[in-house]
């Protein structure tokens, strides 16, 4: 080829249209890889590759390796990552309205969260999206119980217990004191270290997770009473939502959808699965008596009294309230 040929035919392809870029979002979440959080997340990732042609990439980070939630907010924020699978704690830390689900017996069932959640969702939507997120689906975590060194079985066990409590919201702790209780702040990436040097006595948490990662071995004793849901949600961070084109964010959202579906139906029967498994390997379920279940529901309704305290908005816990009046209003029931 003569030297001015093949100048020319070097300068075509340096001005030649680039191949359309491939879109990465990197997502990071606490929930152990290989579980069916992490497969949901990566499934929304296949979801969106398949119909991309293979130009739409959904990077997971799984089981803490990004830290703990306010550590991913962080790394979000300065574009380290665009997303997240966040429990209610890292939710709360965008936007103060998620402390409702933190709220100890307030919820009855998997319905009256699922009522309560359709209630506010239109408001909580807004207000991700007023803090820079956009919510891509809810992902049903499982019923958290209080796992214990020592049996408990009534309020003033757990008061004599070291409890942890997810660090960074001092406010849940302060609540926690003031009601008698003895928290004790640590990432949740530390809750192992934290068993294992006698530093917390406590955890509430989900079956599921408690079987996963091992916790229940240093807290062979699970309180029968269910506290709460474990309320999560998968976000994306609004700036980098608005660059994808409108067919990523449809794909996207498709694949959203059927996670969200998927993890509603199989989160209960994995935590039942999970009850059983560690029931067998020695794990007592200390089952309170009516009596006792019914000074549990006393003390969380106090607790709840000091809601406004701990930042929870007014508006929210009346919405809260009336969302879930309308739903045990035809069945007269609870959990």
């Amino acid at each position: 080829m003569k030297p001015v040929v093949t100048t020319l035919f070097l300068c075509a392809l340096a001005t030649a249209a680039p191949a359309s870029a491939k879109e990465v979002l990197k997502f990071a979440t606490l929930a152990p890889q290989g579980s069916i959080w992490d497969q949901a997340l990566r499934g929304v990732g296949a979801t969106w590759s398949k119909s991309s042609a293979g130009q739409g990439e959904l990077r997971v980070y799984a089981g803490g390796v990004a830290g703990d939630e306010s550590d991913i907010l962080r790394k979000i924020r300065i574009g380290q990552f665009q997303g997240a699978g966040l429990t209610v704690a890292g939710l709360a830390e965008i936007d103060p309205a998620f402390r409702i689900f933190h709220l100890p017996l307030f919820f009855g069932s998997y319905e009256e969260l699922d009522a309560t959640l359709d209630a506010l969702e239109a408001d909580l939507d807004r207000r991700l999206e007023a803090r820079g997120f956009v919510r891509l689906f809810w992902a049903h975590g499982g019923w958290v119980h209080l796992f214990s060194r020592q049996p408990v079985r009534v309020v003033d066990d757990l008061r004599r217990q070291k409890l942890w409590i997810w660090a960074g919201d001092d406010a849940q702790v302060q609540q926690w004191r003031k009601n008698g209780f003895q928290p004790v702040p640590l990432a949740a990436t530390d809750i192992q270290m934290g068993l294992q040097t006698n530093l917390i006595d406590a955890v509430p948490t989900t079956p599921g997770v408690a079987l996963t990662l091992q916790w229940f071995r240093q807290t062979p004793h699970m309180l029968g009473l269910g506290l709460a849901p474990l309320t999560g949600a998968v976000v994306v961070d609004k700036k980098a939502w608005e660059k994808l084109s409108d067919a990523d964010r449809k794909s996207l959202r498709e694949g959203a959808a059927v996670a969200e579906a998927k993890l509603a139906q199989q989160v209960p029967a994995y935590d039942r699965d999970a009850i059983a498994q560690m029931t067998q390997r020695g794990l007592t379920v200390e089952e309170p008596s009516g009596t006792e279940a019914a000074v549990w529901r006393q003390a969380a309704e106090e607790f709840v009294g000091s809601t406004r305290e701990a930042g929870v908005p007014a508006e929210v816990l009346a919405a809260a309230r009336r969302a879930l009046q309308a739903a045990r209003a035809p069945a007269g029931g609870s959990r």
